[in-house]
């Protein structure tokens, strides 16, 4: 059971203390307990998950996007990005957002004794991080209402397209901890984005990124990977569907990318940043 790997950086979500697995359940010395599903995974919201939380079907459009390797490039410059920043082999790696755990598999799987918490809104995204890597443990978590993940115990948080918690995210760092962000460049995806009613990119992100930070992290680095994808009209419907603008569309999204050219290359912009914490 990955769990068995992390329980001890887990806390309690309601009272904040630690965590045990007990006949398949995580429970607290306040008697506080949290049944583990069959897939391996464990809920830990204090409440419903909001109607923005994945579902199962946008998890499964990730799958299989992530599984056609277009963002392969993006996965393998986080984890040499990761070992650059000389995080120690046993480092605790931990991704609010993570969805499947595609992107937190390749760094864990490069840094040879390191472990990964995964924690998503989404039950159908954990129940596939729960299984990515035998030194992954997934969590149903809330970033925004704060992750049950105990103090000082994460060396690096790697935010890959999800939402940002930045006091949380200090409290769960250690001292010098890095704060990896990944995020859409301006030109990323600029081919289908009005064909399809896209989100647009906001404008001044590195600015408005580094503000919203500045509080407690000090910005490090910051690059582009720029790359093209030539993708099919089942390419283009899993990407449309696997994200935030799957809840913009409406019930013609198959039928408008069905009319447009069989294979059409797209632009991939992905900007990094690198922040420490102060």
């Amino acid at each position: 059971m990955s769990l068995e790997r992390i329980v001890d950086l887990l806390q309690c979500p309601h009272c904040r203390q630690p965590v045990t697995i007990i006949d398949r359940a995580l429970r607290c010395s306040a008697g506080h307990s949290f049944d583990i599903a069959r897939q391996g995974y464990v809920n830990l919201l204090t409440k419903p998950a909001p109607a923005n939380a994945d579902t199962s079907t946008m998890i499964a459009a990730r799958e299989r996007f992530l599984a056609g390797d277009h963002y392969r490039p993006v996965a393998e410059r986080i984890a040499a990005l990761a070992e650059d920043l000389a995080v120690r082999d046993e480092s605790v790696i931990v991704e609010p957002g993570a969805g499947t755990g595609y992107y937190l598999g390749r760094v864990v799987d490069q840094l040879s004794g390191a472990r990964g918490v995964a924690a998503d809104l989404s039950a159908a995204g954990c129940q596939r991080a729960a299984r990515i890597h035998d030194r992954i443990g997934a969590v149903v978590a809330d970033t925004w209402a704060g992750l049950p993940i105990k103090d000082d115990s994460a060396d690096l948080i790697m935010v890959v397209f999800a939402p940002r918690n930045p006091a949380d995210f200090a409290r769960i760092l250690r001292t010098g901890g890095r704060l990896v962000v990944v995020a859409a460049g301006p030109d990323h995806l600029t081919e289908i984005r009005a064909p399809l009613g896209l989100l647009d990119v906001q404008p001044d992100k590195q600015h408005r990124l580094t503000e919203s930070l500045a509080d407690h992290f000090t910005l490090e680095h910051t690059e582009q990977l720029t790359g093209s994808m030539i993708l099919t009209a089942d390419n283009l419907y899993d990407l449309v569907s696997m994200g935030p603008n799957a809840h913009h569309q409406g019930d013609d999204l198959r039928t408008r990318i069905d009319r447009m050219t069989a294979q059409i290359p797209v632009t991939r912009q992905i900007e990094l940043f690198v922040f420490r914490r102060q």
